[in-house]
């Protein structure tokens, strides 16, 4: 027997009474906590409250007339007109007086309360706008405050865990919006990141590449609930699917824009034979946009901000045909779009992840609830916690994959992929005959190529304890010349082992090739930038911590890897002295002073 069970039995065994919610809640029009201002912002702290799926509407700057409600004094606001209702537990404000607000009584919990109006069909036609006559004559069983307690701990257990889920998933919507935002904004420069390629781009309004035409309106009474063989066409109105009709007015895959009420701008993508009535305007593209491609685009666009304001707002075709879009190569389109159709799965599929746990949890939420609370016996109830770790904010390394993916390479800040440090301060007198390898600034210049996996020198370990360490793939990077042709001369260390490194000198920490990256500072791309960060008259230094805002053109790592081996071979043939030309000028400078001495080579005259 559950511990429910042996509450039951021991504080009422001969049943348990039925009271009115009138007569175990107290509720109030919130007339005096209404909002007077509809400047919501963000950047406010008082939320706006309203009924339905939206629940805060917007926040406040307003300081009068705020409900105080808090986690020891919580409320239930519940909405008369569409029998939706929530919990609160911090301060407030309503948007009209269609809201009531909920308080115990001390007969019952108030989280009780809470969880059996779940039980009830509040949402029904028959009941809305009847809260005095309907919803206060309403009776719930009022088991001994124990037992209360019991049953609000196991289905609270349980709504615990779906709101733990639906946090994550609000925060993998969050991260779906911002790559979103990321690989759409085609202009803008975001953290470091700047769009691959833009001249690529083109700009053309939604009229030029779009057909863009209203559905037509149809009787409510043709609209059936379910889909039937004779309903068998999905009805799309302004917000999604109405309903199902007998006959079609559209075939394919087209993106649909709300254009009526309050939340037009809406965006919806139907596919196969369906029906658009006169509030859906049905976007027909040509060749040159991917399907996909333009739904996450228009969804991304806030098509909302331009509707007309009155009583009844709406979308203008004509408007909506002014806007401008960027159209990149089709194959860019498409990668984004399988991008970000991926990360719309794990937010929106209700088949797999986040959205399908989330709706198992509230169905097993709803069967105990209703078990719960019709004091059945129900066994022994456990309710398995689980925490799921906040999705975090997506690295930059991340973002650099997804474009580089998308575009080919991305266009990057050196300080988003590396970390710059300065040298040790050992000098040329520190070297010694064996040690620890080393690499001094002033060979970089004269005695190492593009990258070394051997040092020239080393120097004692006794000396060595006190200095900097490049480690294998790092680069090192001479900061200080007598021109500027010769500052930021640098050498990849491709070694086994870590490297002590001098004074005037920076460190490259990275991630990728490192030879990719010693080539590209050597490239005269590089040499523009670093001329505008070189200064000094007799002495040229370029600081390393400017070098954090040099700008590399940074492809995949495979194509880095691609790159290096091309330009490996066209070095070899021009200074490897074991082939190409440098060997080939040396065979010929041998065979010039063969027959140069054989030539001049006389015998002397006898006398």
């Amino acid at each position: 027997m559950s511990k429910i069970d042996d509450l039951i039995k021991k504080y009422c065994p001969n049943g348990v009474q039925f009271m009115t919610f009138e007569e175990v809640c107290d509720y109030e029009q919130p007339g005096k906590y209404i909002v007077e201002s509809t400047n919501y912002s963000d950047d406010y702290t008082t939320p706006v409250l309203t009924a339905g799926q939206t629940f805060i509407l917007g926040y406040t700057d307003e300081t009068e007339g705020i409900y105080q409600a808090s986690k020891s004094n919580p409320v239930i606001i519940f909405d008369d007109l569409t029998g939706a209702f929530k919990w609160v537990d911090f301060p407030f404000k309503v948007k009209s007086s269609a809201m009531k607000l909920l308080t115990p009584n001390g007969k019952a919990l108030l989280r009780y309360i809470f969880h059996y109006m779940g039980c009830l069909n509040f949402s029904s036609d028959e009941h809305k706008r009847l809260w005095i006559a309907t919803y206060s004559k309403f009776k719930i069983p009022v088991p001994p405050l124990e037992v209360q307690r019991e049953i609000v701990q196991v289905l609270d257990s349980f709504t615990m865990l779906t709101a733990e889920l639906s946090a994550e998933l609000s925060a993998r919507k969050k991260q779906y919006e911002y790559y979103r935002d990321q690989l759409l904004s085609f202009n803008n420069v975001r953290g470091g990141l700047t769009f691959a390629n833009p001249e690529s781009v083109r700009w053309m309004t939604l009229g030029e590449i779009c057909d863009m035409k209203a559905g037509k309106a149809i009787a409510a009474v043709e609209i059936n609930a379910e889909q039937t063989k004779q309903f068998p066409y999905p009805c799309y109105g302004g917000n999604g699917v109405r309903g199902f009709v007998a006959n079609s007015n559209q075939n394919g895959e087209f993106c649909l824009i709300g254009r009526q009420g309050a939340l037009c701008g809406n965006v919806c993508f139907a596919t196969g034979t369906f029906y658009a009535t006169e509030h859906a305007v049905v976007v027909k593209n040509d060749a040159r946009l991917n399907n996909r491609y333009l739904y996450h685009l228009l969804t991304a666009m806030n098509l909302n901000q331009y509707k007309s304001q009155g009583a009844q707002p709406g979308l203008a075709v004509g408007n909506l045909e002014k806007l401008s879009i960027p159209v990149p190569s089709i194959s860019v389109q498409q990668k984004i779009a399988e991008v970000l159709d991926n990360f719309a799965s794990i937010c929106s599929d209700l088949q797999i992840g986040l959205p399908a746990e989330i709706d198992a949890r509230k169905k097993q939420y709803e069967y105990y609830r209703d078990l719960l609370l019709s004091f059945e016996p129900i066994g022994t109830v456990l309710a398995k916690q689980a925490s799921k770790q906040a999705s975090k904010q997506a690295s930059k390394q991340a973002i650099i994959s997804l474009y580089q993916y998308v575009y080919g390479y991305v266009e990057v800040m050196l300080g988003e992929v590396a970390t710059i440090s300065r040298g040790g301060n050992f000098q040329k007198k520190d070297f010694a005959e064996s040690g620890v390898p080393c690499i001094h600034y002033g060979q970089i210049y004269t005695r190492y190529g593009l990258y070394a996996d051997k040092t020239i020198s080393s120097i004692s370990n006794e000396a060595a304890q006190k200095q900097k360490f490049a480690q294998p793939n790092d680069i090192v990077m001479a900061v200080t010349s007598e021109n500027v042709e010769d500052v930021c001369k640098c050498v990849a260390w491709v070694g086994n082992e870590p490297i002590a490194v001098s004074g005037h000198s920076a460190i490259i920490h990275h991630n990728q090739n490192a030879k990719f990256l010693t080539y590209y500072f050597h490239t005269s791309m590089f040499f523009e930038q670093k001329r505008k960060l070189a200064h000094g008259t007799k002495v040229i230094e370029v600081t390393p911590d400017k070098l954090s805002d040099i700008k590399i053109p940074l492809p995949s790592l495979a194509e880095q890897e691609r790159i290096v081996a091309v330009l490996d071979k066209f070095d070899a043939l021009v200074n490897d002295l074991s082939e190409g030309l440098p060997a080939e000028i040396e065979a010929r400078k041998r065979q010039y002073e063969y027959y140069r001495d054989k030539l001049l080579t006389f015998k002397s005259k006898v006398a």
